[in-house]
């Protein structure tokens, strides 16, 4: 999941994780789709890319050196520094990718036939049966409802099975080398670093997305630090191929940023002709109650409930669209990927796994 830097899209469709590698093998073309997420862009392996071999003399060499000279300063170990910068290679391919992240064109019923695809849904339900027990233990420890957990973990990356290609922290350097966001990627990859020494996973199996974001959650390295889960107690958070840790440490990133284990996310809606587009958007806030007294109603027509659940209407492409009735959970998915797309299409994923 790409949390902090995200490409914005047409429609404010953010994300450069490696969860659009499941859209993209879903018939995506090669579209990084943001959205993001944690997770997602298009990549490819490492095989595809071209290393620059850094020697002591290139200037990524003498970069190299600097991060491991900072690595020292911030009282990592020289074995973990060692270990983890000795095969860092320079990635063209990467920075190919950051470079040409395509604008999406897809209306928002478009995304939703890709994202929640019939088979995805099956395929959630599936894994919500077969991991029951974890993820009730999981609602009771973050009250974070397992429907929603499951349908995150699917955007991301196909329930696990699409993490990404690359070495993490070849394509962190690569990127914090490239200068166009060289601070933010230096961060990210001295957080890995830090993840490196802490011994949670080896150089050689920190794999993940073009961009950085890692396992089954799609969890930039910063992401890691502060929401990763050692579930089952082992001393290491391993979110790459731990599936209680992975699945645990998506539900703590959700209950930590606000999640209300008594709501829900949303639902559709219909607006009267003369509802006031000035009330549209997530910063105007009223109840269910007060919606309802404006002549908002259900998809169906029928009334909303009266009650005083804070609420704001959203139109699914801005300006234009189906219109949503959305509560402080959905706000909570916008903060793992800032995209209306996104959180419309892990709510109803959410809600399809869970046999609405």
């Amino acid at each position: 999941m790409w949390h902090n830097t995200r490409m914005l899209t047409r429609f404010g469709v953010w994300r450069m994780a490696w969860a659009t590698k499941s859209w993209m093998m879903a018939g995506f073309a090669t579209a990084a789709l943001a959205l993001g997420g944690c997770a997602a862009s298009a990549e490819e392996p490492v095989a595809q890319a071209e290393p620059q071999v850094a020697t002591a003399e290139s200037g990524f060499g003498a970069f190299l050196a600097g991060v491991r000279a900072e690595g020292l300063e911030k009282g990592l170990r020289s074995q973990t520094l060692d270990a983890a910068l000795a095969n860092v290679t320079h990635i063209d391919r990467v920075i190919e990718l950051d470079r040409k992240q395509p604008e999406f064109t897809l209306t928002f019923n478009e995304y939703l036939g890709r994202i929640v695809s019939q088979a995805r849904v099956e395929e959630g339900r599936r894994k919500l049966a077969e991991n029951k027990a974890l993820l009730t233990e999981i609602e009771r420890r973050y009250g974070v409802q397992p429907r929603f957990v499951v349908a995150l973990w699917g955007i991301e990356t196909n329930f696990g099975k699409n993490t990404g290609g690359m070495s993490v922290v070849s394509s962190l350097a690569t990127l914090a080398y490239d200068g166009r966001r060289s601070k933010y990627f230096r961060t990210e990859l001295m957080n890995a670093l830090t993840i490196l020494d802490q011994g949670h996973i080896q150089p050689a199996n920190m794999i993940g997305s073009w961009a950085g974001a890692m396992g089954q959650c799609q969890f930039m390295p910063s992401t890691f630090l502060k929401f990763a889960v050692d579930w089952d107690g082992d001393g290491k958070r391993n979110i790459w191929t731990n599936r209680a840790d992975a699945l645990a440490s998506a539900a703590n990133y959700l209950s930590s940023e606000g999640w209300k284990g008594d709501q829900t996310w949303g639902r559709a809606v219909k607006l009267p002709a003369d509802f006031p587009r000035t009330a549209l958007g997530v910063d105007t806030r009223k109840t269910v109650k007060e919606w309802a007294a404006l002549g908002v109603k259900g998809s169906d027509g029928k009334p909303l409930p009266a009650r005083d659940i804070s609420a704001s209407i959203v139109l699914a492409e801005g300006t234009k669209g189906p219109a949503f009735l959305v509560y402080d959970n959905f706000r909570t998915i916008m903060k793992w990927n800032r995209s209306t797309f996104f959180a419309l299409a892990a709510g109803h994923l959410a809600d399809r796994i869970g046999g609405k």
